[in-house]
């Protein structure tokens, strides 16, 4: 028998056992599913949250102000750092020597609890009120849906206008023209000159909740001085990121006059870190899929050894009948393998359709529609090539007992 007759013999001996079968390749079809549907899903978040981090300024730097929790060290309780103020962030913009090529925006939460207000209706207090320049909106990836930006008038005049996001103006105005209205916060009023683009659940909701206003207008709410101010730097060539960071850090650290022993009283943190620490956490959830989908097919690998040899007791007499009539112990052996590895390969195809499509379905749901269609063929031809290994490890054992069998033997079973 050729492998064609093989494979036609396997199919004819899984349609005479249909329930059985099913029962086996729904196991592998669940395992597979598993291994695929979880790196589906992980694949498509991945391809979402590399596309949010595209314009969000991955060739820059942020120095921010020191955390400045109680520390002790050599016994000694550390003095308390000050947080970067205003006027620390604008000469560092003045001294900087990369500032014709660099793009530097300089930002502070004023409120990061705020209730807002619009006639007779109020929000719940969990919008960000955050005081920007003109470079902040592009700098930091968000793009106008309607209005306008913040401008540098804004900021030299003290105009009390606001870009407002995306949540706020689905409550405030739904179906409605947002631009041009007022709002209520911080107890003054503020007139809205954009709206940001949806950003949604990527980003935990907080970016659709906050309410962008001019720098030095946010200023003035700082009536203790206690405002910490974060200096973003952006450079065009990622190349030169390193060389731009220490010059940044050598300019913050004048500009702070931190001494030549001392420690940055403030920190630096590559806007790609974090895209870094998303990839580790994805990374992990890969070896937690393949961990599940291991023991799944481990399981499914017992189970099809078990029908495997039940399906050798079965047919005895059939396998002393071709013995008889010529049939190597090769051949025999060949042929129950095909089995084995056709209700496995039945089970995986099956396994690669349902695991895309629940993969999919599920990086929809939890990226908030954002997610792309992804169809991970590397993860699809392993799938399919566990497949029939696994079918190749079950059924040579019970493949191997009936090309062992004793001809005579077999056709005296009942």
């Amino acid at each position: 028998m050729n492998i064609k007759e093989n494979i036609l013999e396997g199919l004819r001996s899984i349609n005479s056992n249909l329930l059985r079968t099913i029962l086996t390749s729904a196991i592998i079809t669940f395992g597979i599913m598993a291994l695929v549907g979880i790196l589906t899903a992980i694949e498509s978040m991945q391809g979402a949250i590399d596309k949010s981090f595209e314009g969000m300024g991955i060739n820059s730097f942020d120095m921010t102000s020191r955390d400045n929790f109680p520390r002790r060290v050599a016994g000694r309780a550390e003095k308390p750092v000050k947080p970067i103020s205003f006027r620390d962030a604008m000469e560092y913009r003045e001294r900087f020597s990369r500032s014709e090529s660099a793009v530097i925006t300089i930002f502070t939460t004023v409120s990061g609890a705020e209730v807002i207000k619009y006639q007779n209706e109020k929000s719940n207090p969990n919008n960000s009120i955050v005081g920007v320049d003109e470079n902040y909106i592009n700098l930091k990836g968000y793009k106008i849906l309607e209005g306008r930006n913040i401008t540098e008038t804004d900021r030299s005049y003290g105009s009390k206008v606001a870009v407002v996001g995306f949540e706020i103006v689905e409550k405030f105005f739904p179906g409605g023209k947002a631009v041009g209205q007022d709002l209520l916060f911080l107890n003054d009023r503020f007139t809205i000159v954009g709206v940001l683009e949806k950003k949604g659940s990527m980003t935990g909701g907080n970016d659709d909740r906050q309410v962008l206003i001019p720098l030095e207008v946010g200023r003035n709410y700082d009536t203790k001085g206690s405002f910490a101010y974060t200096v973003t730097t952006s450079v065009p060539d990622a190349t030169d990121l390193d060389e731009v960071m220490a010059e940044g850090t050598a300019v913050m650290r004048l500009v702070r006059g931190d001494r030549p022993y001392e420690k940055d009283s403030f920190e630096v943190e590559r806007a790609d870190a974090l895209l870094g620490e998303f990839n580790t956490v994805t990374g992990y959830m890969r070896i937690g899929g393949f961990g599940i989908s291991f023991i799944t097919l481990l399981g499914a690998s017992i189970a099809l050894m078990n029908i495997m040899m039940v399906s050798v007791t079965e047919r005895t007499r059939e396998i002393g009948i071709r013995k008889a009539l010529g049939a190597t112990p090769g051949k025999i052996r060949f042929q129950f393998l095909m089995e084995a590895v056709v209700i496995c390969a039945l089970g995986g195809i099956a396994g690669v359709v349902l695991g895309i499509s629940a993969g999919n379905v599920v990086s929809y749901m939890m990226s908030d529609g954002e997610g792309s269609f992804t169809v991970p063929w590397n993860w699809i031809i392993m799938g399919l090539i566990v497949c029939i290994v696994v079918g190749l490890i079950s059924g040579y054992y019970p493949a191997y007992k009936a090309s062992k069998m004793d001809p005579i033997e077999s056709l005296r079973y009942e």
